[in-house]
């Protein structure tokens, strides 16, 4: 008698770790938000909820922690498909916290990614989410390579990387004391090429700035940069069209493009297999203030 036998492909494999480690946080968690900007990782995070719970309704809060810097085509994706997936969108919106007093903005500052720590932070506590589930990936950066995929954070919101509890045989431990909290990567094993494949072959709809179309750009620090009403150019600084995408979308004040003709996810895969700088080392200023840089904002509250 011959058994059937189906071996599971890489990705198919990667889905179902996913789809358990999101089943985990709404068995374990009250309150569960999915930290949603309308971005790649996010992207294909919200779907793999909807394989994960369908055809349930998605147990979580969609979270946007919104800078003001954002790109408009990110968050007119954003606005079409949160509702299309039934999810309630939260928005912690930092022009209005600091036109309320609520968050000080230094004097002189251009990007508002270190204040989103406290935008998260102040969202966690109003909506009184216990479990921020977010699309960070061990492969962006070393201090994310630290992270387990249930990641405590303490009552300050704080991350210790000596702190984080043993994982083994994908067994989770999501206990918290109240105030505490716990930071979920579901696709904390999936590379940014995993994502792209998957992107290609569930078909997934992303915004138009991570593929290739010809925009007006400035080059600073060896990046390349939108110009954009919230980046001033400097006396020395000169805009001219390129063909450019963006391999990761954020604030407009930090997230550089790459010169690219990729159209499509099968060319975007093709470029991605040839390169040896990560997504975030190449167009993410952010990340360029020193060699800890994501691992302090870590320690802030950040993901």
């Amino acid at each position: 008698m011959t058994v059937a036998t189906h071996r599971l492909t890489h990705l198919e494999t990667l889905e179902a770790q996913s789809i358990h480690i999101l089943r985990e946080v709404a068995a374990e968690t009250r309150n569960a938000a999915l930290l949603f900007s309308g971005g790649k990782d996010s992207i294909a995070m919200a779907w793999l909820a909807h394989a994960a719970f369908h055809p349930a309704a998605i147990p979580f809060t969609a979270l946007h922690v919104d800078t003001g810097h954002n790109f408009p085509e990110a968050l007119e994706l954003r606005d079409r498909l949160i509702p299309e997936l039934g999810m309630q969108l939260k928005v912690a919106a930092l022009p209005e916290m600091i036109a309320s007093g609520r968050i000080t903005e230094p004097a002189g500052t251009v990007s508002r990614n270190r204040l989103q720590s406290v935008a998260l932070l102040t969202a966690a506590t109003e909506h009184h989410f216990d479990a921020l589930i977010g699309g960070g990936r061990r492969d962006e950066d070393k201090a994310r390579a630290k992270e387990r995929v249930f990641s405590f954070r303490d009552e300050f919101g704080q991350w210790n990387p000596r702190h984080q509890r043993p994982e083994l045989w994908h067994l989770y431990n999501a206990r918290i004391a109240p105030g505490q909290n716990m930071r979920v990567f579901p696709l904390s094993n999936w590379t940014e090429l995993d994502v792209w494949q998957y992107i290609a072959e569930r078909h997934i709809e992303l915004p138009s700035l991570y593929y290739s179309h010809r925009r007006p750009v400035f080059e600073r620090d060896g990046m390349l940069f939108a110009v954009n009403p919230f980046l001033p150019m400097r006396d020395d600084e000169r805009p001219r069209e390129a063909l450019v995408r963006f391999r990761t979308v954020g604030d407009m004040t930090c997230t550089g493009a790459i010169l690219s003709a990729a159209t499509t996810p099968a060319e975007v895969i093709t470029e991605i297999a040839g390169t040896r700088v990560s997504e975030r080392g190449a167009t993410r200023a952010d990340d360029r203030f020193n060699d800890s840089a994501m691992e302090d904002r870590k320690r802030e509250g950040y993901f």
